[in-house]
């Protein structure tokens, strides 16, 4: 048994510490960007290999080399999106009234180049890891890649809780694309495929040994997590209680009051005005 419980700690440990470092470097002066994203870059890179390397390792140090791998590529992404290198054409609020179809396409002007990225690199990942024995790597990068998916679809139709909290500064004309709603026809469908998809992770990593059990307790560990960040939206979040640490305002700036948020009109985008 714990060859299974110690994959979920450390993957919850994971989670919780490459999160809070992604939002500290995120929220340092502009002028460390470059820096940042390049020194991560030649890491990433590096995963990449490693993700290649390790699909043909089927221990348990194979399981986790290529969930920490995965872990590394995918943060170098979400780096590169919170500091506005990444994200899409539109980098302007939504206009006032946009709705239906337009708003759909617009907000999709604002991170679909990260999509795309994102995409190409888990289809990368397919093919450097085609046919080899342990497929942790691609799995965990294709299950964060779904729950990110869904995660933006459910703010755009409507959330109570859209997680505003991440974005920063550079990124505020974000807010106007997300959408104050009690609930959204998407949601229930969302969650019961993550429920599925975390139930079905944890019987493979009951009912397998070895490098395989690690791989899916890892990742039945980061399936739950993720049903707990859908649960996140509906709910109020405890994201300074997680990551405050992390979160800090630079130089001392006061946060934007949580009240502008509050005073959107249910079912209405946020529209934040100076």
């Amino acid at each position: 048994m714990s060859i299974f419980v110690q994959p979920l700690v450390i993957a919850a440990l994971v989670w919780w510490f490459s999160t809070g470092a992604i939002l500290w470097l995120v929220r340092l002066p502009r002028r460390t960007f470059g820096w940042s994203l390049g020194l991560y870059a030649v890491a990433a890179a590096a995963a990449t290999v490693g993700v290649m390397i390790a699909a043909r390792d089927a221990s348990v140090s194979g399981a986790y080399v290529a969930f920490g791998c995965a872990l590394v590529v995918w943060g170098w992404h979400e780096m590169g999106f919170l500091m506005g290198k990444l994200t899409g054409p539109r980098r302007t609020a939504c206009p006032f009234g946009a709705q239906g179809w337009k708003r759909f396409t617009l907000s999709a002007e604002t991170v679909i180049h990260h999509e795309i990225a994102l995409a190409l690199t888990a289809v990368l990942f397919v093919a450097l890891t085609w046919g080899q024995p342990n497929q942790t790597g691609t799995l965990t990068f294709l299950l964060l890649f779904g729950m990110r998916l869904s995660t933006k679809l459910n703010i755009f139709l409507g959330v109570p809780n859209p997680p505003i909290t991440f974005l920063p500064s550079g990124l505020n004309y974000l807010r106007s694309y997300f959408r104050r709603a009690r609930f959204n026809a998407l949601f229930p469908l969302s969650l019961g495929l993550s429920i599925v998809v975390t139930l079905l992770l944890g019987d493979a990593a009951l009912s397998s040994t070895g490098g395989a059990q690690v791989g899916y307790a890892l990742m039945f560990m980061l399936a739950a997590l993720g049903l707990l960040e859908h649960g996140f939206l509906m709910l109020p979040s405890p994201d300074h209680a997680l990551w405050g640490w992390a979160l800090g305002h630079r130089h001392g700036a006061k946060p934007k009051p949580a009240v502008q948020v509050a005073l959107a009109t249910p079912g209405e985008p946020i529209n934040e005005h100076p």
